[in-house]
């Protein structure tokens, strides 16, 4: 496993990660070496650097989960070595172990309860800049600190982008009491907005995905949702439902890396 050691700069560990696991070189590789392809993992870097252009000193920052905000994370590492003064906010504990392993300050909601920026990922990118978030799993602590801050922005490859959201299964987040009525409320509540299709338990190695604030996440694959707005409403409506993954009128700007370059959209 490669690990970061004080006594060595990140030209040498990148050197080392492109040597050894390809697979970690894209969090060292400075942008300039990545190809302007439309393979993800290089394209989700672009944008994640792309974005570090709207960081200054001073800032308070949250710092969103999964594997484009874990390039974003790798950035800031590197710009914090270079002197860049910021404090930082995670949405996970696997943000916060990534931040720790790269030196990135780290604050919590309680001590810094005002951001000046969030920089999250998305599955998907709507109209609007209408979101589904929450394939990683923390899509609550994400709106909680979306919430919290002055802007968001959102990072993510082409592939993002769509004309209607629904594609990639809404994550719901449920308390575990009463998960099934929860599940029946969800349908309901589906169904009366023309919407079907099917509820499943998120699971990791076999067994229930637990999320950091001790839930289950229920995956809604309800297909073209043409009214995020109606459906958001009524799942926000329901007893047994901590937190839906749809984010309306929380983003500010969208930095969507494609073949082309980079790609800028504003709310």
């Amino acid at each position: 496993m490669l690990q970061r050691d004080a006594g060595h700069g990140y030209d040498a560990l990148a050197h080392h990660a492109k040597a050894n696991h390809p697979d970690l070189w894209l969090l060292f590789a400075s942008p300039d070496d990545l190809p302007l392809t439309n393979d993800s993992s290089a394209l989700k870097k672009r944008a994640a650097e792309a974005a570090l252009a709207h960081v200054e000193n001073g800032m308070r920052l949250g710092l969103g989960t999964g594997s484009t905000a874990a390039f974003l994370v790798s950035g800031l590492g590197k710009r914090v070595a270079e002197g860049l003064r910021i404090v930082c906010v995670p949405t996970s504990e696997q943000t916060a172990a990534l931040a720790r392993q790269h030196n990135v300050p780290l604050t919590d909601l309680d001590r810094t309860p005002e951001l000046d920026l969030t920089i999250d990922g998305a599955d998907e990118i709507g109209p609007g800049l209408m979101l589904i978030k929450g394939g990683g799993g923390a899509h609550l602590r994400e709106k909680i600190v979306a919430s919290a801050s002055s802007r968001l922005i959102v990072i993510a490859d082409a592939s993002k982008k769509v004309a209607t959201l629904g594609a990639f299964p809404l994550p719901i987040e449920v308390v575990t009491f009463g998960l099934a009525a929860t599940e029946m409320a969800i349908r309901k509540a589906a169904q009366e907005l023309g919407l079907a299709g099917s509820l499943e338990v998120r699971s990791r190695d076999g067994q229930p995905f637990v999320t950091d604030s001790g839930n289950r996440i229920l995956d809604a694959s309800f297909g073209r949702i043409p009214d995020p707005e109606a459906l958001a409403e009524r799942l926000a409506a329901i007893p047994g439902v901590v937190e839906h993954g749809l984010f309306i009128g929380l983003a500010d700007l969208a930095i969507v890396a494609g073949e082309g370059g980079i790609e800028e959209i504003d709310a």
